[in-house]
């Protein structure tokens, strides 16, 4: 494997690693439902994404072709996370969890 694959492929997973510690560090120090919400759903959705780039990139090198295994779990990854985000924050609206005073918005005027 040359050594610019290997950077390419190293830079990927480490920018993924990145997103995603940022993703659990806001789901950890974040204030409130809401903002914690943003934390798995954005950061380590693109954490996740980055990882299976890298990882398409070298199983792809390695293998024979690009692996139908990262497809699906980006297909998925894309499909479910932005479904179930939608899902939670209409289940805490009902619920009408407690908010800070920032998250709360002004009204519509």
């Amino acid at each position: 494997m040359s050594f610019w694959l290997e950077l390419l492929i190293c830079f990927f997973l480490l920018t993924g690693s990145l997103f995603a510690l940022i993703g659990a560090i806001g789901l950890f120090r974040l204030p409130d439902f809401f903002t914690r919400l943003h934390g798995p759903t954005k950061a380590t959705t693109l954490g996740v994404g980055g990882i299976i780039i890298g990882s398409a990139i070298f199983f792809s090198h390695h293998g024979e072709g690009l692996s139908l295994h990262e497809l699906l779990i980006t297909l998925f990854l894309f499909i479910t996370a932005p479904v179930s985000a939608h899902m939670l924050a209409k289940a805490a609206m009902q619920q009408k969890l407690e908010t800070i005073e920032r998250t709360r918005g002004k009204p519509w005027d």
